[in-house]
């Protein structure tokens, strides 16, 4: 039990496997830049610290999706680049020039709004022109050479905005089939002729994300950005997981806070959804779905308690659960309880609850990491 975490549940950051993680995509994308993803608190894992453990293995550049993450990284003392991946409203324009982020962009009106804040400042800002290749969120419509090439012309005769690089984002180069993903490299690519033929100095590219950067070598350009693998998890159930070997850095663990010895016929939880066939042993934690454990887990939840792989008893309650702790031997208050993670012999992973509430890994990861006190270990 970790008594400076203030409460009997705690997300595990494992910094180890964080490092190992981090060589192996370095070893994977060669001398390419790595541009370390730790938005969403680094998904979950702590920005700050991670964002240590990318420093140590010589990462420059960050990318975050918030102004309030970047201002986090700088408070904590980050000097390096700072990617805002998201765009950025005129407004908060002065935000971007105080906190030397670098911005993306595919509108001039907005770029001469970070330029003006910047010629305030006496500064100058380097941004990256967004292009939508395929992913139908943000950029210029690759499509559309005509209107977006003439746009970016606009943006390279700004005083104090200078045009860093060029950016785009992958839809499905984590699925089996990289038709499409072929498709947004040829876009992205021939957006770049076309404003090099319209003589627009674009010295910089980034495309490849954590699925591209294990299946797509030719997108990797100047810039690979890992998101995903960083912390130990595959991108989804369709990429070759032989191309490098990841590991886990997140788990969720609890202390058993209450203990109870119940007859048959007993009922546990909101909507009696657990009710005891025989004398049964049940075990309280303090998780529940405000800590991100899904209450749609309830009915397919199994823990690991003392090497034994224990259900969840009736529905999880918004910060609490119970567990069928029967067959478990000398099971007692303030056991040690794996929610996510493993003991070496069992495994629960964030893929195994993904997979039981219909989402995605990255989901779970990242709201275990909003509410629960995280520990670091080596």
């Amino acid at each position: 039990m970790y008594k400076e975490a203030l409460r009997p549940v705690w997300a595990e950051i494992n910094l180890s496997n964080l490092d190992y993680n981090i060589k192996n995509i370095k070893a994977k994308i060669g001398d390419r830049e790595m541009i370390g993803v730790i938005k969403a608190d680094a998904y979950g894992h702590g920005s700050v610290k991670v964002a240590e453990v990318l420093r140590e293995n010589g990462c420059k550049t960050f990318a975050i999706a918030t102004l309030q993450e970047a201002v986090t990284l700088r408070n904590a003392g980050a000097t390096e680049e700072i990617i805002m991946l998201g765009l950025t409203p005129d407004m908060y324009a002065d935000t971007i020039v105080k906190y030397d982020i670098t911005p993306v962009v595919c509108d001039s009106a907005n770029a001469k709004a970070i330029s003006d804040a910047a010629a305030r400042a006496g500064k100058v800002v380097f941004g990256l022109i967004a292009v939508d290749t395929g992913m139908g969120r943000i950029g210029y419509l690759a499509d559309d050479l005509e209107y977006g090439v003439e746009d970016v012309k606009k943006i390279a005769e700004l005083s104090n905005f200078k045009i860093k690089g060029l950016f785009s984002h992958m839809a499905t180069a984590d699925a089996f089939d990289k038709t499409y993903s072929h498709q947004q490299e040829a876009k992205f690519n021939k957006f770049y002729e076309a404003l090099i033929d319209a003589g627009v100095h674009v010295p910089f590219k980034t495309l490849a994300n954590s699925a591209s950067i294990m299946e797509l070598p030719t997108v990797h350009f100047n810039a690979c950005r890992p998101g995903i693998i960083l912390y130990g998890q595959y991108p989804s159930d369709e990429v070759d997981r032989s191309q490098f070997d990841i590991r886990p850095v997140m788990s969720v663990k609890a202390n058993i806070v209450h203990l109870k010895d119940v007859p048959a016929g007993f009922s546990v939880g909101y909507g009696r959804r657990y009710i005891s066939e025989k004398p049964s042993k049940i075990a309280t934690i303090a998780l529940g779905y405000a800590d991100g454990y899904p209450r749609p887990y309830s009915a397919y939840a199994k823990v690991i308690v003392n090497g034994v792989m224990a259900p969840i008893a009736g529905n999880i309650c918004m910060d609490q659960c119970m567990i069928d702790v029967t067959d478990v031997p000398d099971v007692k208050v303030g056991d040690e309880v794996i929610v996510m993670g493993t003991d070496g012999v069992n495994t629960v992973s964030a893929e195994d609850i993904a997979n039981a509430t219909g989402t995605i890994n990255y989901e779970i990861c990242c709201a275990f990491g909003q509410r629960l006190p995280k520990v670091y270990v080596r």
